[in-house]
């Protein structure tokens, strides 16, 4: 993915990121194009949202419409300042936003915890500001959290997946995990990008070791 004067190093503070804008300068699609369901709430009842970052939003959406029991997923951007920010201004390093993908999902059918396991599993989480190949703030892995329970559970699963990783010789998770801010929609030819485009860059890979969670459901 094409950066635009990306900055690598630093997230921005409040005072130095760009404005943004009161609305959207672009609609969000009504439908998912695989799932088939809508991309905007409010959702159904009994049904969940998570949030996670784990690199390209492209590739990082794809994961998650093909698991069982997710109901619709939508890329945005989210862990930053700038209100309804463009995909330009994200990639300049400017608005302190990460690509992220939203899930809903069908808490009887997919636990949150074998999101979970998708989520450390599909990606590398030890390597900061970057994903591989793709460089830059908005690269870096995070989840946002929309319960007391998600936040307590995501950050077990960080714990357990910290010691297999190093037993296997990575260094220290440098995901973020927090409660969910704003989560701006990202522009209509992102959503089910790959869907639209079987050919198109992925960029996400996992470092191969096995996340010991989402097995079975945890307490709580």
């Amino acid at each position: 993915m094409m950066l635009f004067g990306r900055r690598e190093t630093r997230l921005p503070t409040a005072e130095e990121a760009l404005k943004g804008r009161p609305e959207p300068e672009f609609p969000l699609p009504d439908r998912h194009t695989v799932l088939g369901n809508p991309l905007a709430g409010p959702y159904p009842e009994g049904l969940e949202v998570a949030d996670f970052a784990l690199g390209c939003f492209w590739g990082a959406e794809r994961k998650f419409w093909q698991t069982e029991g997710v109901w619709t997923t939508l890329v945005g951007y989210q862990g930053g300042h700038t209100p309804n920010p463009a995909y330009e201004e994200v990639c300049s390093g400017l608005t302190g936003h990460t690509e992220a993908v939203r899930v809903v999902f069908d808490p009887t059918v997919v636990t949150y915890e074998s999101l979970l396991k998708l989520f450390w599993e599909s990606h590398d989480p030890t390597q900061g500001f970057r994903q591989g190949n793709d460089r830059g703030t908005q690269y870096r892995s995070a989840i946002y959290t929309h319960s007391p329970r998600q936040q307590s559970v995501a950050e077990a699963s960080r714990e357990a997946y910290q010691s297999v990783l190093r037993a296997s010789g990575y260094g220290a998770i440098t995901t973020e995990i927090l409660p969910a801010g704003p989560f701006w929609h990202a522009e209509p030819y992102h959503q089910q990008y790959l869907e639209k485009n079987p050919a198109g860059y992925c960029g996400i890979g996992g470092t191969g070791v096995s996340c010991p969670v989402g097995v079975t459901r945890a307490d709580g």
